[in-house]
């Protein structure tokens, strides 16, 4: 909340009128962006560590046998967990930064400096955190459909297993033996790793495990987080391009710019 440049105003307009020329001035957009985007990287970074470290188990007990087939998956987990740490940091600022630019042009400035003091290098600063954010929602939108594909693979499997499950008990052919998950589809291990698909009946009783569900779950939050977080970087787009078109309206105008 700022201050109005006249303490003598305030007395004179009383409590109600100042809170709401401060309440009027606060950047709802920004404010809004700002949380969307602190609540959907804490569910990405939170749900995303806690499910590469149990994909880790999964894969290593149900779909390879030979510790030479998992070794790049284990070092992958490795490395993009330590990139989570650097996310949450980066973006817990960035958000800040953003925050800060969104009460920048806004009324709550106007009264405690009182004239609009736009200068080059605010439209400047304007229209580089345009850019930025530009840049930083489209390589979230990759990072948000690579979030997809574990969902996408537990989705599969969830499916087949209620598949297996219908033909054990409709079927007296063994037919459940053709219902096949391969972990080689989706990238968590190599064409050659062994055995890396799961058929039948050993398909069914993974399912029913609790490090399943488990990781089921880490995942879909994971996916929720990387969505909210796209979400709010579309917001900070329309609303730092609002800012920036303001100074620049207001600096045709003539108004220190």
């Amino acid at each position: 909340m700022f201050p109005v440049k006249q303490p003598w105003l305030c007395k004179a307009l009383g409590c109600y009128d100042c809170c709401i020329r401060c309440l009027g001035a606060v950047p709802y957009t920004s404010l809004l962006a700002t949380l969307l985007c602190y609540t959907g990287v804490a569910l990405f970074c939170g749900g995303g560590h806690e499910a590469l470290t149990h994909t880790r188990t999964f894969v290593e007990l149900y779909f390879a046998r030979d510790v030479q087939d998992f070794t790049v998956l284990a070092d992958f987990i490795k490395y993009f967990q330590y990139v989570i740490y650097g996310l949450a940091s980066f973006f817990f600022l960035y958000g800040l930064l953003l925050l800060a630019e969104g009460f920048y042009t806004t009324s709550a400035v106007k009264q405690t400096f009182g004239e609009f003091r736009s200068t080059k290098f605010g439209r400047c600063l304007s229209l580089t955190f345009i850019i930025l954010t530009y840049v930083l929602a489209v390589i979230w939108l990759v990072v948000f459909g690579f979030t997809a594909i574990p969902v996408l693979f537990f989705i599969n499997m969830e499916s087949s297993c209620h598949k297996v499950n219908i033909l054990s008990e409709t079927t007296l052919f063994n037919q459940q033996a053709r219902v096949c998950m391969d972990a080689r589809m989706y990238g968590f291990l190599p064409w050659n790793a062994v055995p890396g698909i799961v058929c039948g009946n050993t398909l069914a009783n993974i399912c029913k495990t609790p490090e399943f569900y488990v990781t089921y779950d880490l995942y879909i939050c994971a996916f929720a987080g990387a969505g909210i977080t796209l979400l709010a970087l579309f917001i900070y787009v329309v609303a730092t391009t609002y800012n920036y078109a303001v100074l620049r309206f207001l600096g045709r105008k003539g108004i220190r710019c």
